[in-house]
């Protein structure tokens, strides 16, 4: 495999961050996931965290050199971190789980596999237009699908930030997939919170993506969605890749080629530790430790129980 990738996140308009991103690859597999808390309920940014780890986990024990099934892969981390959070919750003691929306993208054998729940979206962009995107589970995407409201009116609708699927929720969350994906030199896979996607057109997108290599679109997309949404704005956080299978064809950012690495061997940019803010939710040093040791035992019982 060869690839660009680039990663970018703002705090917004909010005292904390409650978005994680970040990628893992082995030499013939590439995980890329996204998650952004939510902040109507307690730890958002927890939620999320726990959910990362628990993923990247499996894919570091499942992908050697390659997963045997990346739909079941996907489907299976999902529900493993949903059930990671209510173990959090029930140690805590706390009358509410803490939620997060989730979107993943595997990329093995020159196609991708991705999946979602909640509104965190993947946009897959080829020769200047938007190829596909991810639907959201949310009130206002019913209500489009159904033809009851218009994609400008859902931007002013009451409801529009009214998620209906997510992980911590009291059910188990339905897992939507797309399998199978043939994929082309210069695809673009773009993985973003509702931050940017709320503040940017589709015509920016392809235009950023079409023009800039991708350690300037993304910035650049994260400030315009920033500027559209004003003072309050969400956390931004955006993650893209470029398919690129000649390295010639790289734009500004180094091509990476897993080809380098043994089988077995698994390279990660997700770390509980670099990616907690200290300030969060007002935990104390130890408090965040705590949190820290429990996601850690957390993940090692997910890799035991889910095959």
């Amino acid at each position: 495999m060869r690839f660009s990738i680039f990663q970018d996140t703002d705090v917004g308009g909010r005292s904390i961050n409650q978005d994680r991103m970040g990628y893992c690859f082995s030499r013939e597999s590439l995980l890329m996931v996204l998650a952004d808390g939510m902040g109507g309920h307690l730890r958002g940014e927890i939620a999320a965290q726990i959910a990362m780890q628990t993923v990247a986990s499996m894919f570091q024990q499942q992908a050697v050199p390659r997963l045997r099934d990346p739909v079941a892969f996907i489907e299976q981390a999902f529900h493993a971190s949903h059930r990671e959070l209510h173990r959090y919750r029930e140690l805590h003691g706390m009358n509410e789980c803490p939620r997060t929306t989730i979107v993943a993208c595997v990329v093995q054998d020159g196609h991708a596999w991705w999946g979602h729940a909640g509104d965190s979206r993947l946009y897959l962009l080829r020769d200047s237009d938007i190829l596909f995107r991810t639907l959201d589970h949310s009130k206002v995407q019913s209500l489009i699908s159904l033809g009851l409201i218009t994609e400008a009116e859902s931007e002013v609708h009451p409801e529009r930030n009214k998620v209906l699927n997510c992980l911590g929720s009291p059910f188990i969350p339905p897992v939507e997939i797309h399998a199978a994906f043939p994929l082309k030199a210069g695809d673009v896979m773009m993985l973003c919170s509702d931050g940017l996607w709320s503040g940017v057109s589709r015509e920016e997108l392809v235009r950023e993506f079409r023009n800039e290599p991708l350690e300037l679109a993304v910035p650049r997309l994260i400030q315009s969605a920033l500027n559209h949404n004003g003072v309050g704005a969400d956390n931004t956080t955006v993650l893209a890749m470029k398919w690129d299978t000649d390295s010639s064809e790289s734009d500004g950012l180094p091509s990476l080629s897993s080809m380098a690495l043994p089988d077995g061997a698994v390279t990660t940019t997700i770390a509980i530790a670099n990616n907690l803010d200290a300030e969060s939710v007002d935990m104390t040093e130890d408090e965040i430790d705590k949190t820290i040791a429990e996601i850690q035992e957390a993940i090692q019982r997910s890799n035991k129980e889910v095959p």
